[in-house]
């Protein structure tokens, strides 16, 4: 089991570059890759998201990737001139609307991103592209390995609430057959009472009681419960992502817990339906975490 909350870095130096790659993950339905990389490798962010997907299957994922050349080569740099033109129009419109001077000099566009970047020549393109991948191969391993140790400790959470669960189930199946006796004595007495004056068949009157309270009957309810607790169990130790299954099986506890406590009148059941509700929803909140 794995966690979708994880974070790596990775680094990679070659002859007259060096790579570094950050990237973080955290819970999300399916799997989301924002990719951040200098202009000038936007040629690479195809490849690199088919690395990122070949490993993590859910999950929103942030990678960035930075370059730097630490020397041996003259960095040329490129001046994104419609960046520079949009970011002055913007600051005027912001001076204009806060009423505050525009006091702003050349270099100061120069610390707003894109303005000035280092212009990566065609020759250098696949040994740059070799470098990301391998540094981005360093990080994956990075945020797996955390992944996968914040799913250890969910597993001994959730694995202690399904027991628990479980442990709810049995309680409530130890009442069941009594409780089936008092509904269908309670229904008999009330029945009786609206028809004091009348004559009634025994054996169609009995019928009637049994069929009545067979519609208060949990036993199925319970019995399926079971079956997902099982499922759910079974499900930590598959060598796959789960997160999906566990969802699933959480809607079906959840319907299944609902009509046990529509049925019962029981003061003592509605109690323990309240704290299965209770565990349900903290396995639930774990669950929106796993891979």
């Amino acid at each position: 089991m794995k966690s979708m909350t994880g974070y790596g870095r990775g680094e990679a130096q070659g002859s007259q570059y060096r790579v570094t790659v950050e990237m973080r993950s955290v819970n999300h339905r399916y799997l989301e890759i924002s990719l951040r990389l200098p202009k000038q490798l936007n040629m690479l962010e195809e490849t690199l998201k088919k690395q990122v997907q070949a490993a993590l299957q859910r999950g929103k994922v942030d990678v960035f990737l930075s370059l730097e050349q630490p020397g041996g080569k003259k960095v040329e740099l490129t001046l994104d001139k419609e960046l520079t033109i949009a970011y002055h129009y913007s600051l005027k419109q912001l001076a204009e609307l806060t009423e505050l001077p525009l006091t702003i000099q050349a270099q100061d566009f120069a610390a707003f991103p894109g303005v000035l970047t280092p212009e990566a020549l065609a020759d250098d393109v696949e040994e740059i592209a070799a470098l990301a991948a391998a540094a981005l191969r360093e990080a994956l391993a990075q945020l797996m390995q955390m992944r996968e140790r914040e799913g250890l400790n969910l597993l001994g959470d959730l694995a202690s609430r399904i027991a628990r669960l479980r442990s709810l189930t049995k309680e409530i199946s130890a009442l069941a057959p009594q409780l089936l006796i008092e509904q269908q004595q309670k229904l008999r007495r009330r029945i009786e009472e609206l028809l004091a004056d009348i004559t009634v068949d025994e054996a169609r009157l009995a019928n009637e009681v049994a069929y009545l309270a067979d519609k208060t009957d949990i036993n199925e309810e319970l019995t399926r419960l079971y079956s997902h607790c099982e499922q759910a169990e079974a499900a930590f130790s598959l060598g796959e992502p789960v997160g999906r299954r566990l969802d699933f099986l959480l809607q079906e506890m959840n319907r299944e817990i609902n009509t046990v406590g529509s049925k019962s009148n029981s003061l003592i059941v509605s109690n323990l339906v309240i704290e299965m509700k209770s565990e349900l929803e903290k396995i639930r909140e774990q669950v929106q975490n796993i891979e």
